[in-house]
């Protein structure tokens, strides 16, 4: 299961989220590899990133990179027709003083993205649901160290049709929201918004004054494709 790059120049950069401790104390067997493939030409840039064990699904959480992130791994496997949940796990916690319960989002001792250039072209772990099939981040890695890229499971074709949430009411006022297309509007309160990949409803952001006063054939098509994480 690898690939090879389209051409000399294409730039294979290797985004790796580990959770804190292995960041800081890089001594995994993982790491290593991946900073040998980097010192060797194998990968032309290696990030590490770190992150929490678990985080809050919510606006509120100061986490929201993690979220994003988590995002941008489900549309990559939604379009290919496979999964990353494992290893990301989402849980509900009830609060024994107030008893509100809370959805958190549980995230992989390690996870690896591949970008060619600026195209996202790996997740890696993630499996089939249909074979249980799963490519590891150890496979991964060993493709990397032969100096080819790995071929994920699934492909475009392979992609359902997402479901809309179960409970399409808003989340301001609990009133009936009347879907248009993936943009979701109360007639009662007037809130607008979208579903996010993991099944939240977020508001939609006003546009700037200056984006509001553009007519349609003032407006410029815009590139919806995931950027790559930059060095920090």
């Amino acid at each position: 299961m690898t690939m090879q790059r389209e051409t000399e120049h294409t730039a294979l950069t290797a985004v790796c989220y580990v959770r804190a401790p292995l960041l800081l104390e890089p001594v995994d067997t993982q790491v290593e590899t991946l900073q040998a493939c980097e010192s060797d030409g194998a990968i032309d840039e290696l990030l590490l990133r770190s992150w929490p064990k678990e985080v809050a699904l919510s606006e509120e959480s100061p986490h929201q990179e993690v979220l994003a992130n988590y995002e941008r791994f489900v549309r990559w496997a939604d379009e290919r027709g496979v999964t990353v949940r494992p290893p990301f796990r989402e849980r509900s916690t009830t609060s024994q003083v107030t008893g509100e319960t809370r959805e958190r989002l549980v995230t992989p001792l390690l996870c690896l993205e591949l970008y060619a250039d600026d195209e996202l072209v790996g997740v890696f772990p993630h499996s089939t649901e249909t074979t249980d099939e799963t490519y590891t981040t150890d496979e991964a890695i060993a493709t990397l160290r032969t100096g080819e890229i790995p071929t994920p499971l699934g492909s475009v074709g392979d992609a359902e049709p997402l479901e809309l949430p179960p409970s399409a009411t808003c989340p301001d006022c609990s009133g009936i929201l009347v879907d248009g297309q993936g943009l979701f509007g109360c007639s009662d309160c007037g809130w607008i918004g979208t579903v996010t990949e993991y099944g939240r409803f977020a508001t939609q952001p006003e546009p700037a004054p200056k984006d509001r006063k553009r007519s349609g054939t003032d407006s410029q098509e815009t590139d919806s494709s995931p950027a790559k994480p930059s060095r920090k």
